[in-house]
Formats: C-alpha cells, sequence, structure tokens
C-alpha cells in the first residue's frame, strides 16, 4: 500500500513537503491517543532490549538524527517502534538552514542527497520542548540529542557555541551527540582534525557531565583518521561513537551522472553509503574496548542489514532515508524480522 502511495503521490511532491506531511501525521499519533494502541502493533513479540550507555534501549533500532529536528514527534516515532530517537541536528542559535531546494531524492539509487544546513529552532527552544516531552512519561524511546555548529559562529568560537548548546540540553537528554560531520555546515568537518576535536570534546563532556556523550564521524574519512579519533574518544573517556554520517562520494551511483551534478552539493545517505558504513565499523571495532558504544547508520534497510551491524560489533543501529522509501511501518518491519532472525538462531 505505501509502495504505491509513493510511486503515485509522495514521489510527485517536493521531497521536504513530503517530510513535513509525515511529520504531522507521526505528530497525531499521541494527540489522537493512539500510541500505545500503535506501539503494540509494532513491537516485536520477543525481548530485544539493549543496555547501552547506561540505558535500556527497547530494540536496538532507532531513527537517526535529521528526520526529527526540533524533537517534536517523539512519542509518535516511538510508537511506530523506534527504540531511540536523536533529535536534532540542534544549534546553540535558531537558524533556517540553506536556501530551498535542499533536499533530493535519488529514487533508482534508494538515496536522498541533502544540504538542508541545520535547519532548526535552536537549543533554547528544544530544550523546553524535550523537557515536555520527558516530564509527560508518554514516550517510550530513548531519547539522544545532536549537536552542531551554529551557521554563523566561526570555527575559532566553535567551542563556546557547542557548550552553549550542551549546556540547555544535556540536562535533559538520554545521551548527547557531537556532530563535527555534516559536510552542510562550512567549516564543520575540519573540527574532525584531533587539534581542534579534543579541546571541542573536552568542554563539551565537562559541560556534559554525567549525560553520556557521543561524536558523529563522517564516512569519508581515512583509516588512519579513524583509528586516532577512536583512540582519542577512548583516552577523553567519551561514551560512545556514531558511525556514520552522510558522504560526499557519488561512486557507483545508478542515477545519471549528469542528473546527480545539477542536483548541486549535499550529503548523500542511503543504500549507497551500506558498504563504507559497515566498513568503517568493522574499522573501528579493530580498535575500540569491546565494550566501547558504537552507533552504526547509514544504507540500513532491511532487519537483515541491522542484524550484520549487529554482528559486526554495532551496539546499536540508525537508519533514516530507508523510512522515506519503505514508510510509518520500516521499524515495525524491522523489529519483527529481528525477532524472527533471533529465533531461528535459536532453533540452531
Amino acid at each position: 500500500m505505501y509502495e504505491l502511495l509513493f510511486r503515485t503521490v509522495l514521489s510527485r511532491m517536493d521531497p521536504e513537503d513530503a517530510h513535513h506531511l509525515a511529520m504531522r501525521v507521526i505528530r497525531l499519533i499521541p494527540r489522537l491517543r493512539l500510541d500505545r494502541l500503535v506501539h503494540r502493533f509494532t513491537s516485536a513479540d520477543v525481548d530485544l532490549s539493549v543496555k547501552a550507555l547506561g540505558l535500556t534501549f527497547p530494540t536496538p533500532f532507532g531513527v537517526a538524527a535529521g528526520f526529527d529536528k526540533d524533537g517534536t514527534a517523539i512519542d509518535g516515532l516511538a510508537a511506530l517502534g523506534f527504540g531511540h530517537v536523536e533529535v536534532g541536528t540542534i544549534t546553540a542559535r535558531p537558524q533556517p538552514g540553506n536556501d530551498r531546494p535542499r533536499l533530493f531524492r535519488l529514487i533508482a539509487d534508494r538515496a536522498v542527497i541533502n544540504r538542508m544546513g541545520f535547519n532548526n529552532r535552536g537549543a533554547a527552544a528544544a530544550a523546553l520542548r524535550l523537557a515536555r516531552t520527558k516530564r509527560s512519561g508518554a514516550g517510550r524511546a530513548v531519547i539522544g540529542v545532536n549537536i552542531g555548529k551554529s551557521r554563523v559562529v566561526s570555527v575559532d568560537d566553535a567551542i563556546a557555541d557547542y557548550v552553549q548548546s550542551a549546556r540547555a540540553l544535556a540536562p535533559i537528554a538520554d545521551y548527547l551527540v557531537v556532530n563535527v560531520s555534516s559536510p552542510n555546515t562550512p567549516g564543520l568537518r575540519g573540527l574532525q582534525e584531533l587539534d581542534l576535536l579534543a579541546p571541542l570534546l573536552e568542554a563539551v563532556k565537562a559541560e556534559a557531565r554525567s549525560t553520556p556523550l557521543l561524536v558523529k564521524i563522517a564516512p569519508d574519512l581515512t583509516d588512519e583518521q579513524l583509528d586516532r579519533i577512536a583512540e582519542l574518544a577512548v583516552s577523553l573517556g567519551l561514551d560512545g561513537i556514531i558511525a556514520t554520517n552522510t558522504t560526499l562520494s557519488r561512486e557507483g551511483l545508478r542515477t545519471p551522472a549528469s542528473h546527480v551534478e545539477a542536483l548541486g552539493a549535499g550529503g548523500l545517505s542511503g543504500a549507497p553509503l551500506a558498504e563504507r558504513s559497515l566498513a568503517v565499523l568493522k574499522r573501528l571495532r579493530t580498535v575500540l574496548p569491546p565494550e566501547f558504544c558504537v552507533i552504526s547508520v547509514g544504507g540500513v534497510d532491511t532487519a537483515y542489514d541491522v542484524e550484520q551491524r549487529l554482528l559486526a560489533g554495532a551496539t546499536l543501529v540508525q537508519g533514516y532515508t530507508a523510512f522515506l522509501y519503505r514508510g510509518p511501518l520500516w521499524a515495525k518491519q524491522i523489529n519483527v524480522g529481528l525477532a524472527r532472525l533471533a529465533r531461528t538462531r535459536v532453533e540452531r
């Protein structure tokens, strides 16, 4: 049914307009008090819970940052079966993001190119909204908060900007993520260089206090860069790494190169990222302690994909782009598939 709706209606809509429509529908689930009913339908019939970061995740599968930028649909996403919702990226200052159009489908590749530019209402507004969500007690998902650099702030002043966001959001986040890997904010990826990254992470960690802190990295790093960041994360006492963000690569796409080039700049996500994302996960696992949390994201589509990430050493797995192609029952399909795979392993 959803595939028919996508082919005939949604694929003809502007992708950002379609996203806003989906968000309105998801927000309606708790408002109509349908969240408990929907959640019973979308949850698996076996225990899929995972303990990580000092928290209990109802399922290892969650929705990545970028889908719910301001934390307005957490309860609806939890009802749909996601075990955690990473909101953001949130910046200290409200900002509109880049000019539209800034989101593009590559349907032949089950992929998306975006140059959203961290459009959000700012850390102070997000803190109030998330506090209300947590007070309601309705949500079942773990809430992660992804923070980034405000566009108007120079790289030289980035630490103070991140710390401002951490001060507002760490007290109400279940975990906090420092995003230094989006390709859509000028100068941001340069913060992955160790001489800039180390003092940034130290400052945010001090402000985050007891809130688990992770760093989100790009898939376009070399193996040597991955090793150094992994070693830094351990030495600073971070709680985890999220691998990976979107890629600048356009290799191996089915969509004609002329069309891709015409779309312009932006990060590529979806199926073409799967191979590199898995390779980054495996590389990190060669240098990180076994107990160190790694959240794998990039190109995940099916329950089998999620299981392969878990078997490769991921603590948790996130997805986003396939949500656009699979529809509202995607998390349910993942959870039911994981339960089926778990039963199969037991029977063997």
